[in-house]
């Protein structure tokens, strides 16, 4: 198969369960040309080079005011110019560049500060346990809507200070605004009308909660990013409703499958499990192999601002990139026996989080749910097995994962 059409047989839903095949042929050529003209670099030392390099641009967008007609004039010809006008303007910082990218994550980072985040060790630890309470009595779970998701979507919104009450409606909203990681959903009307109100909905709720934080400060993300002491501590309402939204989906949607991920390679190689459950001080290593043989995020999409010569090809400026990491973290030529599960593997310099100017933010903090949460289940579920191998996927390619994980078991011991 012609590297030209692999990354389109990526995208295809019929691949998700694994895509690893497609990407060993995608890296016979490390940086290849697809038909609609985008780059795809697919080699862990391209991958690193470039996400470092000036000329790659995380503004890659498309223009939010290319949306249909719908008939009203002032609506159409007025406010959603205005409205999209704004939005590209404001963008969440992960598809912005210097400055305006330095300045939001820097004060995103002072709000997501390692107290706080470690802080949430204890909470999340209550939480996993809380939830497990739950399967007494069940021979059956589905771990995709009975832990992995509402693990990580109590955590990021009480870090956030969003109101319990609220919490349910966001799962909603994440999962269809994770459609914008999607370069083959971004172009689609319908998707993007999805999309557009979706982010209405989202936005009107942020701004009454930002007001409320503002009336009422209290001891949480939003609060700090909405009460700094001058400009340069705070951010404007358009920015941190944008940050907001970009920290909901990226703190939620991720770990669901980084948690998900593991528990199903895990059960593919018991041996790990059960070592797991013996020896729960293995588990920071055992995720750092985790992000490197099965990463949430399996690729992300930049612009050439530039000619860029690189591996004997030139991507040239205005190019759509593709960086798959995913690709890079199964490279030989970095990693030895790449498609072996090694939690004691050592020099593991994986992309799992990506790097750069725009490595996660969020890493401490979903590297403590995936720890407590594999590790409390690890200890407490007896004898789980997976009732469907491979489970069924969620149809998206970026942000990979199960859309179900049943797995049966013999009760549970106590805390």
């Amino acid at each position: 198969m012609s590297c030209t059409t692999l990354f389109e047989q990526v995208l295809d839903p019929d691949n998700r369960a694994n895509p690893y095949p497609l990407f060993a042929q995608l890296r016979r050529q490390p940086v290849c040309r697809q038909e609609d003209g985008t780059f795809v670099v697919s080699t862990h030392a391209e991958i690193a080079r470039l996400v470092s390099d000036p000329r790659i641009s995380s503004e890659d967008l498309p223009d939010p005011q290319k949306f249909r007609w719908t008939g009203h004039p002032i609506t159409d010809l007025l406010v959603r110019p205005i409205r999209a006008e704004i939005r590209r303007r404001h963008q969440p910082f992960i598809f912005r560049d210097p400055p305006d990218h330095d300045r939001l994550r820097g004060l995103v980072m002072r709000a997501f500060s390692p107290e706080r985040v470690r802080r949430m060790r204890q909470e999340t630890t209550d939480l996993t346990n809380e939830l497990i309470e739950k399967f007494e009595g069940k021979a059956r779970i589905d771990l995709v809507d009975d832990f992995s998701y509402p693990v990580p979507v109590t955590v990021i919104c009480k870090l956030l200070g969003v109101p319990p009450e609220d919490e349910p409606q966001f799962q909603g909203w994440a999962t269809q605004l994770a459609t914008a990681l999607e370069p083959n959903q971004r172009g689609d009307e319908e998707t993007r009308a999805k999309n557009e109100q979706c982010f209405t909905e989202i936005s009107e709720f942020l701004r009454d909660l930002i007001a409320r934080k503002r009336k009422e400060p209290q001891d949480d993300i939003l609060t700090d990013l909405a009460n700094g002491d001058d400009d340069t501590e705070r951010m404007n309402d358009f920015d941190l409703i944008a940050t907001a939204v970009l920290l909901l989906v990226a703190g939620h949607e991720t770990t669901v499958n980084l948690i998900t991920n593991s528990v199903l390679t895990l059960l593919r190689f018991p041996e790990h499990w059960q070592r797991l459950a013996r020896e729960p001080e293995i588990a920071p290593r055992l995720i750092e192999e985790m992000l490197r043989y099965e990463p949430p995020v399996q690729y992300r999409t930049r612009l050439a601002i530039a000619d860029i010569p690189i591996a004997g090809v030139t991507i040239p400026k205005d190019a759509p990139v593709v960086l798959l990491l995913a690709s890079g973290n199964r490279d030989p030529a970095r990693f030895a026996d790449p498609d072996r599960f090694d939690p004691d593997r050592s020099d593991n310099r994986h992309l799992g989080f990506g790097g750069g100017l725009h490595y996660c933010v969020g890493a401490p903090l979903a590297r403590i749910e995936a720890e407590v949460a594999l590790v409390s289940l690890a200890k407490r579920l007896g004898n789980p097995r997976l009732v469907e191998d491979p489970p069924p996927y969620r149809p998206g390619a970026s942000l990979r994962g199960p859309r179900h994980l049943c797995l049966s078991f013999d009760g549970i011991a106590q805390a």
